[in-house]
């Protein structure tokens, strides 16, 4: 199965990077093109190249490492995704410009981490994300760590815990097999709306959490 990553961040490359460590393929683009990608990919190796977002889309699975913002952007021109698998990496949270007005307000419990929580009326973020992404089978995976981890999923003698969830057995088993193979200990945390919520970052009872199986 071949693998499509939309977004070149943080969170991207380095997803990027766990698969490049096991050897794995994949094709990663970003909205500025694959000439931008020149230096990440010389470093990655030889399993990873660059492409368009259009071409990484068109892969067996493709992780979206967008953010929650961006969403529109990056996937509202995409041709229709007719059953393929979509890892959904991203949380509902917004960047906030430290020199801002909304970087010190008192009300925000998370400005002091430079984000805010966007308001989604209570909906789960996958929900609202699978209307970006019509006709695929969502898996929310790969969002719930700090994106600095993500290229060691092996640690301390262990295998850092990989939360995933969604609706589509056949989609979530080929997930985690991707996970497995890339070194996570992966943890099935059920539907998207219960599961997907549970990981959900800012305030997901799960997110952040960096387990260790040993």
């Amino acid at each position: 199965m071949n693998i499509g990553i939309i977004g070149s961040g943080g969170l991207g490359s380095n997803v990027a990077r766990a698969l490049a460590n096991k050897g794995l393929s994949a094709t990663i683009s970003n909205r500025r093109g694959p000439d931008s990608l020149a230096a990440l990919v010389a470093d990655l190796g030889p399993s990873i190249k660059a492409g368009t977002v259009a071409e990484a889309a068109a892969a067996d699975m493709v992780l979206i490492a967008v953010r929650w913002s961006d969403l529109g952007e990056a996937l509202g021109s995409l041709p229709a995704w007719n059953g393929r698998i979509v890892i959904d990496g991203t949380n509902p949270v917004e960047f906030l410009d430290p020199n801002s007005p909304d970087a010190q307000d008192p009300t925000n419990p998370l400005a002091a981490y430079g984000i805010k929580a966007i308001d989604l009326g209570g909906r789960s973020s996958s929900d609202v994300f699978s209307e970006f992404v019509p006709g695929a089978r969502v898996v929310k995976a790969l969002n719930h760590l700090d994106v600095n981890v993500l290229a060691q999923p092996e640690v301390s003698g262990g295998k850092r815990a990989m939360f995933y969830a969604g609706d589509d057995a056949a989609a979530k088993a080929a997930v985690r097999q991707m996970l497995d193979a890339m070194g996570y200990f992966p943890v099935d945390l059920g539907a998207l709306d219960t599961g997907g919520r549970l990981s959900e970052l800012p305030f997901g009872a799960l997110s952040a959490s960096n387990f260790i199986k040993v």
